[in-house]
């Protein structure tokens, strides 16, 4: 037991800590632009990230995995802010915060959420999302990586955002080509050390000791606004509770927001966590997972950061620079936090464009080139799904594009097995007719299942055998109750053979008198009704 939990812990310290450190250099600028985008401190950004990746890499269900604050979850938090500072601002006493309360307190909702969603083990469910879901949400999720890296080579003069141009430009794409380069080649000589932190040394160390005037961490910062990395450690904030009552009249939209981070944080997290069990042929636990990510929102809630869920790009740095165990998750948010105490002003010195050259690497290594080579082979329904889900993840969010392709997977499934019904017929040497129902009967088979029957030209002996057919919900029972009901009325005699014992307690109840044209078989099929109990009426 203690061997396995080492091993989960670390199989290769070197490689752990290596990785690790890698991650918590990508991890700062992201986390200040995240924290920006929801109008927060920079440093509410980097705390959440901290806490993040330290509570899911101790405790969550997938080794490796990393977690901090995330664009998808940032987005929904914006119109929670402002309405929250708007109302701040409106008191007799103002306060210029108070929608940064507001969250945190929204937080403490999510972490329950999350948290209860594992309890109850729901999971699993992520096993419902189909193959091209997965792979429309990983080429979107590339593209919006992507795209968050071009608004790097913008800079904004007199309040206006423009494209970099002349020296600044070439200068820009040199050192992300030459970042690039080196996470290509380095692979090739050896891979005792991780490409991507080589390549964010030597490019910093080069514009460093070249004297090359570029944007930095920390120009980036205080071009947002912000006043630098540095920070203290977190600390516990009760006093969040003191202005609940300015929440009177907005708990709908705390709710509402909390209900979209907490389904938005858990769809990506357990995503992602499919996606390194395929990177590292292994299996992870989603449920842990979900417990982990609710306990870090719930801690982010009293401990002033902005909360998130895992990350799709940082995992996959983690992954491809070795870090296989916890210690690589500890590490980057370890990291993080000695950077804010201690290296900022080193940090801050980093070139943007070195941690862009990652982040597109991470890009080109993430997207399923391999999805435009099976396009042309998978169904047309499952290549629509692919684009959908794309298309939707790049032009609003995951949550809703995983959603829609959800929705549409299900509907074709849906229609194609509701073409799959068919009654073969023949008459026994009595005269009685045999309906064979082949297929599966349920809502959307019924139309296709009654006009297969002649209810007025058929002889006065019918038999519908199910052997080779499955009932499996209410409305199925209801067209078996109805198509029969027509028989008699007609003083027709007809038999229901093989019929699952569920099938039968249900009619029954529906019309006892079924009891006599319902046949009971030694080789009935077994198997649930996904029915509510029907009305006991004839």
């Amino acid at each position: 037991m203690l061997q396995r939990l080492f091993h989960n812990f670390t199989h290769n310290p070197k490689n752990d800590i290596l990785s690790g450190l890698t991650v918590a250099l990508a991890l700062v600028p992201e986390a200040v632009a995240f924290a920006f985008v929801a109008g927060l401190d920079p440093l509410v950004g980097l705390y959440g990230a901290f806490i993040m990746g330290l509570l899911t890499a101790l405790l969550g269900g997938r080794p490796g995995m990393i977690s901090g604050a995330t664009g998808a979850t940032a987005v929904v938090m914006i119109p929670l802010i402002a309405k929250g500072n708007e109302i701040g601002l409106g008191l007799d006493n103002p306060i210029a915060d108070l929608g940064v309360q507001w969250l945190f307190v929204t937080l403490l909702i999510v972490g329950v959420i999350q948290a209860s969603a594992g309890f109850l083990r729901l999971g699993k469910f992520i096993r419902l999302i189909p193959y091209p879901v997965m792979l429309g949400f990983v080429n979107g999720l590339a593209i919006v990586i992507g795209k968050a890296q071009l608004g790097m080579f913008y800079e904004t003069v007199d309040g206006e955002s423009q494209l970099l141009s002349g020296n600044d430009l070439w200068i820009m794409i040199g050192l992300v080509a030459l970042t690039m380069g080196i996470m290509v080649g380095l692979p090739k000589l050896t891979k005792a050390i991780p490409a991507a932190l080589t390549a964010i040394v030597v490019v910093a160390l080069i514009t460093i000791f070249g004297g090359i005037d570029v944007a930095t961490v920390g120009s980036f910062i205080r071009d947002g606004g912000g006043d630098g990395l540095k920070g203290s450690m977190p600390t516990l904030n009760l006093h969040i509770f003191d202005n609940l009552g300015t929440i009177s009249g907005h708990w709908g939209l705390v709710f509402l927001v909390a209900c979209q981070i907490a389904a938005i944080g858990l769809i990506e997290s357990l995503m992602t966590l499919n996606l390194v069990d395929e990177l590292t042929e292994t299996r992870g636990s989603g449920n842990r997972e979900s417990v982990a990510q609710g306990l870090a929102n719930f801690v982010n809630g009293f401990f002033g950061g902005m909360g998130g869920c895992a990350m799709i790009g940082q995992s996959i740095i983690n992954v491809n620079s070795g870090g296989r165990g916890r210690l690589s998750g500890v590490t980057a948010a370890v990291m993080l936090l000695v950077f804010i105490l201690f290296a900022s002003e080193y940090i801050e010195q980093i070139p943007i464009a070195a941690l862009v050259g990652v982040m597109f690497m991470v890009v080109i290594g993430t997207f399923a080139w391999s999805s435009f080579r099976i396009l042309h082979k998978i169904p047309l329904s499952d290549a629509i799904v692919l684009v959908a889900v794309s298309a939707i993840t790049v032009w609003m969010d995951l949550a809703v594009a995983v959603l829609a392709g959800v929705i549409i997977s299900a509907l074709v499934f849906a229609w194609k097995n509701a073409t799959m019904i068919r009654a073969r017929k023949r008459t026994k040497n009595d005269g009685t007719k045999v309906y064979e129902i082949w297929g599966p009967l349920f809502f959307g088979s019924v139309t296709a299942f009654n006009s297969k029957f002649d209810v007025k030209n058929d002889p006065d002996k019918i038999e519908i055998d199910f052997i080779e057919s499955r009932v499996s919900d209410h409305s199925g029972i209801e067209a078996i109750r109805g198509i029969a009901n027509k028989y008699l009325e007609q003083g027709k005699e007809v038999k229901l053979t093989h019929l699952s014992p569920e099938c039968k307690t249900i009619l029954l109840k529906a019309n006892d008198k079924f009891e006599s044209i319902i046949e009971t078989s030694i080789d009935d099929p077994r198997y649930h009704v996904v029915t509510d109990l029907m009305d006991a009426e004839a």
